[in-house]
């Protein structure tokens, strides 16, 4: 199944901050992620400003469990990035899909 990940970054004073402190570690997981069947696309959401705001992922999963099993160890999930994270269910055409 697929799925599009969107986290949203708390919008307080220090949010830029938690996510530059946990990137480091983020970015060497999607760079794991990104070896893995699971992994589709990425992309940082950006603000008016031009600051990383939120992520979007679309990844591929058996089900929702598994994708959420995934979620606990991401680090702007541990590192108190992402305030919310919104996870909906889609469809990719073939033509889109490296596979």
């Amino acid at each position: 199944m697929y799925f599009i990940v969107n986290g949203y970054d708390h919008t307080d004073e220090k949010a830029l901050d938690r996510r530059m402190q946990a990137r480091e570690e983020h970015m060497k997981g999607v760079k794991a992620f990104h070896a893995s069947k699971n992994f589709i696309f990425a992309a940082a959401m950006l603000n008016e400003a031009g600051n990383m705001c939120g992520s979007t992922m679309i990844v591929d999963f058996e089900n929702r469990a598994e994708l959420d099993k995934w979620l606990e160890s991401e680090a702007y999930v541990k590192g108190d990035v992402w305030e919310r994270v919104e996870v909906v269910e889609c469809k990719i055409p073939p033509l889109f899909l490296n596979k």
